[in-house]
Formats: C-alpha cells, structure tokens, sequence
C-alpha cells in the first residue's frame, strides 16, 4: 500500500509521514527532500528556479517516480498546484490519499522558517507581529489547495486536531485501518 499524506505547509506532513512509517514499517518518502537530491540543490534554490508551472512539472514527475516503485510507503506531498503529471496516479487502487488538515491557529502555532540553506528555525517575535498576515495566508492556502487536492481525487481529510503526532498516527491508523 502507498500512503500519500497531503497538506499546507506546517500542517505537520513530515512529522506525522515519519511516526506513521515507522509504526507500519513503510518506507518512507518526503517530496521536499527528493527535490533536493534530484536537483542538487535546496529547496530555497529551487523555489526561486523557473515559474510554478515549471517546479510543480518537476515535482509531479518525481512523484510520478517514487509512485512506480513495488513497495510500501508513505509519501508526503508538499502543497502543489499542478498536478497534470502524477494526478491520475492517485487514485489507483493501492493508493490511499489523504489530506491532513488543522485549524489555521493551530497551524500558526507550528508555523517554522528555514534559511536559505533550508535549516529551519523558529522566529515567534517575527511571526506574531505579522499574524494577521500569516493567519490570512494559512487561511487562503487551506481552501486552496483543499480544492487542488479534491479535484485531483483525495476523498480523505484527516482532522489533526492539535493533537501531538503520536496521538495523530495513532488516530489516523484506527480510522484508516491500516494497523496490520
């Protein structure tokens, strides 16, 4: 089986993607990082490489690629707009796709940044003097890519809660029976 988490950003795809693969023994894939390995560059490089069409053809052929492989997984998917190259790929049968989603505090609360060489840090000065911002962002990115997400064929939504990961994980295997 594949499982393929989708979310914003901050939701917490990568923390929840690693528990769970580990507790089901999967594989596991972060989409982030293979952009990283495929381009040799950080993700900082590669977001300001070519327009968004361009990154999200890229990124959907390296899903596509990760997705042909026989075995178990979980692979989380950053927000992507595009989905042309991969997005008929996910609702195959050994496919289970699902979006993670929160409220837009809780994922303010988790919001993070990451330098230029992608090491990510916290900043809660920076980021509570211009709330209003990132809140109205977070807003915008949830129904917008809850409509990409929706309209490429992920059916699940997966409510965090503000749960810690573990407690999440262990939701999202009882819900999905995925415990083997």
């Amino acid at each position: 089986m594949k499982i393929l988490l989708f979310g914003i950003s901050n939701v917490g795809k990568t923390t929840i993607g690693t528990i769970l693969a580990k507790e089901l023994g999967y594989s596991f894939y972060d989409l982030d990082e293979e952009v990283k390995k495929e381009f040799q560059m950080t993700l900082e490089e590669f977001v300001h490489t070519e327009n968004l069409r361009w990154r999200d053809q890229k990124r959907g052929r390296i899903i596509k690629k990760i997705l042909s492989k026989e075995e178990n997984m979980v692979f989380v998917i950053s927000p992507i707009s595009y989905t042309d190259n991969f997005g008929k790929r996910i609702t195959e049968d050994n496919i289970l796709s699902i979006e993670l989603v929160d409220t837009p505090a809780n994922i303010f609360d988790r919001l993070v940044f990451s330098d230029t060489d992608d090491t990510i840090y916290k900043d809660d000065d920076y980021k509570n003097q211009r709330r209003d911002y990132y809140m109205s962002d977070i807003k915008a990115d949830l129904e917008w890519y809850g409509n990409v997400y929706s309209k490429i064929g992920v059916k699940n939504r997966f409510e965090i809660n503000n749960d810690s990961p573990k407690t999440a994980v262990k939701r999202l295997i009882k819900e999905y029976g995925l415990s083997e």
